[in-house]
Protein backbone atom coordinates (compact mmCIF):
# COMPACT_ATOMS: atom_id res chain seq x y z
CA UNK A 1 0.00 0.00 0.00
CA UNK A 2 1.42 3.36 -1.07
CA UNK A 3 1.72 5.54 1.91
CA UNK A 4 2.23 9.49 2.10
CA UNK A 5 2.13 12.51 4.48
CA UNK A 6 -1.33 12.50 5.90
CA UNK A 7 -2.92 14.56 8.06
CA UNK A 8 -3.50 12.70 11.38
CA UNK A 9 -3.44 15.26 14.10
CA UNK A 10 -6.04 17.81 14.09
CA UNK A 11 -5.22 21.50 15.11
CA UNK A 12 -7.37 21.56 18.62
CA UNK A 13 -5.10 18.41 19.64
CA UNK A 14 -2.16 19.96 18.48
CA UNK A 15 -2.78 23.25 20.35
CA UNK A 16 -4.19 21.14 23.44
CA UNK A 17 -1.05 19.07 23.77
CA UNK A 18 1.52 21.37 23.72
CA UNK A 19 -0.34 23.92 25.73
CA UNK A 20 -0.89 20.91 28.55
CA UNK A 21 2.65 20.47 28.28
CA UNK A 22 3.47 24.00 29.25
CA UNK A 23 0.80 24.55 31.83
CA UNK A 24 1.90 21.06 33.13
CA UNK A 25 5.64 21.98 33.52
CA UNK A 26 4.98 25.89 34.60
CA UNK A 27 3.11 24.41 37.43
CA UNK A 28 5.49 22.13 38.72
CA UNK A 29 8.13 24.14 38.29
CA UNK A 30 6.28 26.94 40.63
CA UNK A 31 4.50 24.73 42.91
CA UNK A 32 6.89 25.46 46.21
CA UNK A 33 7.28 29.14 45.75
CA UNK A 34 4.87 31.54 47.61
CA UNK A 35 6.14 34.49 45.20
CA UNK A 36 4.47 33.09 42.33
CA UNK A 37 1.16 31.29 44.12
CA UNK A 38 -0.67 33.17 41.63
CA UNK A 39 0.64 32.26 38.54
CA UNK A 40 0.76 28.37 40.05
CA UNK A 41 -3.02 28.63 40.37
CA UNK A 42 -3.41 30.33 37.05
CA UNK A 43 -1.46 27.88 35.56
CA UNK A 44 -3.73 25.10 37.46
CA UNK A 45 -6.85 26.38 36.15
CA UNK A 46 -6.09 26.61 32.89
CA UNK A 47 -4.60 22.98 33.15
CA UNK A 48 -8.40 21.57 34.77
CA UNK A 49 -10.37 23.77 31.36
CA UNK A 50 -7.26 22.20 28.98
CA UNK A 51 -8.11 18.39 30.29
CA UNK A 52 -12.08 18.90 29.93
CA UNK A 53 -11.53 20.08 26.47
CA UNK A 54 -9.93 17.21 25.76
CA UNK A 55 -12.36 14.49 27.52
CA UNK A 56 -15.12 16.06 25.14
CA UNK A 57 -12.85 16.53 21.71
CA UNK A 58 -12.23 12.48 23.14
CA UNK A 59 -16.25 12.16 22.39
CA UNK A 60 -16.58 14.64 19.16
CA UNK A 61 -13.64 15.46 17.61
CA UNK A 62 -12.22 14.11 14.35
CA UNK A 63 -11.34 10.89 13.90
CA UNK A 64 -8.33 9.80 15.53
CA UNK A 65 -8.64 11.91 18.45
CA UNK A 66 -11.92 10.24 19.60
CA UNK A 67 -11.14 7.46 22.28
CA UNK A 68 -12.69 5.19 20.60
CA UNK A 69 -9.68 5.14 17.46
CA UNK A 70 -7.19 4.40 20.53
CA UNK A 71 -8.46 2.46 22.86
CA UNK A 72 -7.98 -1.27 22.62
CA UNK A 73 -8.08 -4.44 24.79
CA UNK A 74 -5.26 -6.35 26.73
CA UNK A 75 -4.59 -8.59 23.64
CA UNK A 76 -4.00 -5.17 21.48
CA UNK A 77 -1.47 -3.77 23.90
CA UNK A 78 0.57 -6.89 23.94
CA UNK A 79 0.49 -7.53 20.45
CA UNK A 80 2.02 -4.22 19.94
CA UNK A 81 4.36 -4.36 21.97
CA UNK A 82 5.50 -7.99 20.71
CA UNK A 83 5.74 -6.48 17.93
CA UNK A 84 8.24 -3.96 18.56
CA UNK A 85 10.50 -6.85 19.30
CA UNK A 86 10.32 -7.44 15.26
CA UNK A 87 12.33 -6.14 12.72
CA UNK A 88 8.56 -4.45 11.29
CA UNK A 89 6.70 -2.98 14.51
CA UNK A 90 3.21 -2.73 14.36
CA UNK A 91 2.28 0.95 12.24
CA UNK A 92 -0.73 3.07 13.53
CA UNK A 93 -1.79 5.71 12.16
CA UNK A 94 -2.92 7.44 14.97
CA UNK A 95 -1.74 6.52 19.22
CA UNK A 96 -0.75 3.02 18.92
CA UNK A 97 -2.82 0.70 21.56
CA UNK A 98 0.05 0.87 24.46
CA UNK A 99 0.04 5.12 23.29
CA UNK A 100 -3.58 5.30 23.74
CA UNK A 101 -4.05 3.65 27.38
CA UNK A 102 -0.88 6.15 28.20
CA UNK A 103 -2.82 9.14 27.13
CA UNK A 104 -5.87 7.61 29.04
CA UNK A 105 -3.84 7.09 32.27
CA UNK A 106 -2.42 10.91 31.79
CA UNK A 107 -5.72 12.04 31.65
CA UNK A 108 -6.60 10.13 34.67
CA UNK A 109 -3.67 11.47 36.59
CA UNK A 110 -3.97 15.48 35.67
CA UNK A 111 -7.89 15.32 36.36
CA UNK A 112 -6.40 13.59 40.20
CA UNK A 113 -3.75 16.30 40.17
CA UNK A 114 -6.13 19.41 39.34
CA UNK A 115 -9.24 18.43 41.95
CA UNK A 116 -6.89 18.06 44.49
CA UNK A 117 -5.09 20.96 43.89
CA UNK A 118 -7.98 22.95 43.80
CA UNK A 119 -9.14 21.00 47.14
CA UNK A 120 -6.13 21.69 48.77
CA UNK A 121 -5.90 25.34 47.57
CA UNK A 122 -9.71 25.54 49.18
CA UNK A 123 -8.48 24.50 52.23
CA UNK A 124 -10.60 21.03 52.14
CA UNK A 125 -8.86 18.12 54.29
CA UNK A 126 -5.99 19.91 55.76
CA UNK A 127 -2.92 18.53 55.15
CA UNK A 128 -3.89 15.52 53.10
CA UNK A 129 -5.05 16.76 50.15
CA UNK A 130 -1.55 18.54 49.77
CA UNK A 131 -0.18 15.31 49.94
CA UNK A 132 -2.67 13.50 47.39
CA UNK A 133 -1.94 16.76 45.48
CA UNK A 134 2.22 16.55 45.34
CA UNK A 135 1.95 12.57 44.95
CA UNK A 136 -0.39 12.69 41.84
CA UNK A 137 1.88 15.54 40.29
CA UNK A 138 4.57 13.27 41.40
CA UNK A 139 2.83 10.41 39.28
CA UNK A 140 1.77 12.24 36.33
CA UNK A 141 5.66 13.74 36.30
CA UNK A 142 6.83 9.94 36.38
CA UNK A 143 4.48 9.23 33.58
CA UNK A 144 5.43 12.13 31.33
CA UNK A 145 8.74 10.95 31.28
CA UNK A 146 8.15 7.61 30.30
CA UNK A 147 5.47 8.96 27.63
CA UNK A 148 8.55 11.08 26.13
CA UNK A 149 10.80 8.17 26.13
CA UNK A 150 8.44 5.88 24.34
CA UNK A 151 8.10 8.77 21.47
CA UNK A 152 11.76 8.85 20.88
CA UNK A 153 11.55 4.79 20.87
CA UNK A 154 8.91 4.72 18.99
CA UNK A 155 10.02 7.46 16.58
CA UNK A 156 12.98 5.23 16.10
CA UNK A 157 12.01 2.32 15.48
CA UNK A 158 8.99 3.87 13.07
CA UNK A 159 11.62 5.82 11.68
CA UNK A 160 9.84 8.88 11.96
CA UNK A 161 10.00 11.79 13.95
CA UNK A 162 6.60 12.04 16.09
CA UNK A 163 7.78 14.85 17.65
CA UNK A 164 7.36 16.92 14.75
CA UNK A 165 4.09 14.86 13.58
CA UNK A 166 2.52 16.62 16.61
CA UNK A 167 3.49 19.92 15.72
CA UNK A 168 2.32 19.38 11.60
CA UNK A 169 -0.40 17.15 12.53
CA UNK A 170 1.18 14.98 9.87
CA UNK A 171 3.28 11.72 9.06
CA UNK A 172 3.35 8.64 6.84
CA UNK A 173 0.64 6.91 6.11
CA UNK A 174 -2.22 5.45 3.97
CA UNK A 175 -4.42 8.72 2.28
CA UNK A 176 -7.61 6.77 3.85
CA UNK A 177 -6.41 6.73 6.86
CA UNK A 178 -5.72 11.09 6.80
CA UNK A 179 -8.26 13.26 8.31
CA UNK A 180 -9.85 15.60 6.01
CA UNK A 181 -8.54 19.23 6.64
CA UNK A 182 -8.15 21.30 9.89
CA UNK A 183 -10.69 22.43 12.53
CA UNK A 184 -10.05 26.09 12.67
CA UNK A 185 -12.88 27.26 14.77
CA UNK A 186 -12.57 24.95 17.81
CA UNK A 187 -8.49 25.11 18.08
CA UNK A 188 -9.71 28.80 17.93
CA UNK A 189 -11.95 28.55 20.59
CA UNK A 190 -9.82 27.24 22.50
CA UNK A 191 -7.26 30.02 22.43
CA UNK A 192 -9.53 32.05 23.24
CA UNK A 193 -10.80 30.16 25.69
CA UNK A 194 -7.32 30.03 27.74
CA UNK A 195 -6.63 33.87 26.77
CA UNK A 196 -10.27 34.81 28.36
CA UNK A 197 -9.14 32.82 31.39
CA UNK A 198 -6.02 34.39 31.84
CA UNK A 199 -7.32 37.62 31.52
CA UNK A 200 -10.54 37.48 33.75
CA UNK A 201 -7.71 36.42 36.50
CA UNK A 202 -7.32 39.06 39.11
CA UNK A 203 -3.79 40.21 39.90
CA UNK A 204 -2.00 40.18 42.95
CA UNK A 205 -1.91 42.40 45.76
CA UNK A 206 1.31 41.13 46.51
CA UNK A 207 0.29 40.04 50.25
CA UNK A 208 -0.44 36.67 49.27
CA UNK A 209 -2.95 34.31 47.01
CA UNK A 210 -5.36 36.68 45.09
CA UNK A 211 -7.05 33.90 43.44
CA UNK A 212 -8.15 31.74 46.82
CA UNK A 213 -12.02 31.14 47.16
CA UNK A 214 -13.26 34.37 49.53
CA UNK A 215 -13.83 31.83 52.01
CA UNK A 216 -10.85 31.10 52.63
CA UNK A 217 -9.33 34.47 52.22
CA UNK A 218 -8.85 37.04 55.17
CA UNK A 219 -7.13 39.96 55.97
CA UNK A 220 -4.01 39.53 58.12
CA UNK A 221 -4.96 40.98 61.73
CA UNK A 222 -2.54 43.63 63.35
CA UNK A 223 -1.64 43.30 67.20
CA UNK A 224 -2.49 47.35 67.87
CA UNK A 225 -0.53 47.00 71.33
CA UNK A 226 3.46 48.40 70.65
CA UNK A 227 4.90 46.93 74.02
Amino acid sequence: MEKSRILIWDLPVRVFHWLLAACFAGAFLTAESERVRDLHVALGYTFAGLLAFRVVWGVVGSRHARFASFVRGPRAVLRYLRSLLTPKPEHHAGHNPAGGWAIVAMLVLGLAVAATGYANYAGFGGDVFEALHEGAADAMLALVIVHVAAVLVSSLLHRENLVAAMVTGRRQGAAADGIRGVRWAPAAALVAAVAGLWTALPASDGQGPSLQPGAQHTAPEHDDDDS
